[in-house]
C-alpha cells in the first residue's frame, strides 16, 4: 500500500498508535502498563544529597518514585523543585530527569529558562518564517522572563489562529507550573497517551483510520509480531540478529546464503539502512555494538558513510562513536521509551 496512513486502536488492551509508511511500520506507541512516570511527565521532586563520584543527586518523586538529576549546581538538598522524566530506565533504576523543562504541542513548544523566539528550520520560505515570527512576538507579549518558544514545522500549513490558539494554551501551562514549585512531589502535567503524541509529533498522513480494528486492517498487527523476534531479514537474502544484553544491545549481521565476494558489504549496508527504524521500534537504546559481516578493508569508509546517511534523520540523541578495535562499530542512542517486549510483558 502506497502513501502514509496513521492508525489508532488498541494493542493487548493498551491505546496504541502506528504511523505506517507505504505498507512498512515506521513508528509505534503503545501506552506502558503501570508506568506512573512515562517520559516527558513534568512534576514536583524533593532533592537528595549529592552522590559522590556519579555528578549528580537523587530525586524524591511522586508515587514513591526515584529520579537521578545532573544538573544540580546552585541547588541544595531538601528542596522542592520542578523537573521532566527525560526518557526511559533500565529496570531497578533511577529515571533521567532535567531541570530544563518542554512544554510540547503540535504547533509550538514553550522553552522556560531558554528566552527567544525560533522557527523550526524546516520551514524554508522566507515569508511564511517572517509571518510566523511577527505571530510568535505577538502572543509572546508580556509572557513571563526568561520563557521561549519554538514554532514547529507543523505551522507551514497551520492558520494563523490555531497557532496563536496553541502557542496561549502553552504558554498558559507553562506559567501556571512554574509558579507550583512548594509542597510534597507531585504530577504537574501527564506526559502524552499515544493517540495525542501521535496527533502532536507525527507528520500529517495521507489516510487516517481511529476506528476499532484498524491495526488488523493495516498490517500493523503482523509488524509487531515481527518486532518480537530477535532476526529481521535484509534485502539480498542477509539477516541482522538484535538481541538486548544487560550493558548493551548486541547486533549480529549475516549474509545468509549468499558467497560472492560483495555479500559482506551488501549485508551490511543493508543492515546499517534498517538499524534505525528497528531501534527505534523495538525501544532499544544505550550502547549498540555492530558485529558486521566480513567485509574488505578498503571498503569501510563506504560502511561510515552509509551508517551516517541511516542515522541522519534520526536526531541529536546519536551519537556514531565509530569502529573498535576489534572491527565492531559501536553507537549509542538515547533510551526514549520502553523496550517494546517490556511494555507488552
Amino acid at each position: 500500500m502506497k502513501g502514509s496512513v496513521i492508525a489508532l486502536d488498541s494493542f493487548r488492551g493498551r491505546e496504541a498508535a502506528a504511523l505506517m509508511v507505504d505498507g512498512q511500520l515506521e513508528d509505534l506507541l503503545i501506552a506502558e502498563p503501570e508506568a506512573a512516570l512515562p517520559p516527558e511527565t513534568i512534576c514536583r521532586g524533593k532533592l537528595g544529597r549529592p552522590v559522590k563520584g556519579m555528578g549528580g543527586a537523587f530525586v524524591d518523586l511522586p508515587g514513591g518514585e526515584s529520579g537521578f538529576l545532573r544538573q544540580t549546581k546552585g541547588l541544595r538538598p531538601g528542596m522542592s523543585l520542578l523537573v521532566q522524566v527525560g526518557g526511559a530506565s533500565e529496570p531497578a533504576k533511577a529515571l533521567p530527569l532535567s531541570t530544563r523543562l518542554l512544554f510540547k504541542s503540535r504547533y509550538a513548544i514553550v522553552t522556560p529558562g531558554a528566552p527567544g523566539l525560533n522557527i523550526s528550520r524546516a520551514i524554508e520560505d522566507e515569508a511564511i518564517r517572517a509571518e510566523l515570527a511577527a505571530l510568535a512576538k505577538d502572543a509572546m507579549q508580556g509572557a513571563e522572563p526568561g520563557l521561549g518558544l519554538i514554532l514547529r514545522s507543523a505551522c507551514e500549513t497551520a492558520t494563523d489562529d490555531v497557532i496563536a490558539d496553541d502557542i496561549t494554551q502553552m504558554r498558559a501551562l507553562a506559567e501556571a507550573v512554574l509558579q507550583d514549585t512548594d509542597g510534597k512531589p507531585e504530577v504537574l502535567v501527564d506526559a502524552p497517551t499515544p493517540h495525542l503524541a501521535a496527533w502532536r509529533d507525527w507528520p500529517a498522513p495521507d489516510s487516517f483510520d481511529d476506528s476499532a480494528g484498524s491495526f488488523a486492517r493495516h498490517g500493523v498487527t503482523e509488524a509487531i509480531d515481527a518486532l518480537l523476534a530477535p532476526e529481521v531479514p535484509l534485502a539480498g537474502g542477509g539477516h541482522m540478529v538484535i538481541e538486548p544484553t544487560r550493558a548493551l544491545i548486541a547486533v549480529d549481521v549475516n549474509t545468509g546464503a549468499d558467497t560472492s565476494p560483495a555479500a559482506g558489504l551488501k549485508a551490511n549496508i543493508a543492515a546499517f539502512r534498517a538499524l534505525p527504524r528497528q531501534l527505534r521500534l523495538r525501544g532499544f537504546g544505550g550502547q549498540v555494538l555492530v558485529d558486521v559481516a566480513p567485509y574488505a578493508k578498503k571498503e569501510r569508509h563506504i560502511l561510515e558513510q552509509a551508517m551516517r546517511a541511516a542515522f541522519k534523520h534520526e536526531g541529536r540523541d546519536i551519537v556514531l562513536a565509530g569502529w573498535t578495535p576489534l572491527g565492531n562499530f559501536e553507537l549509542t542512542r538515547k533510551r526514549d521509551r520502553k523496550p517494546l517486549a517490556q511494555v507488552l510483558a
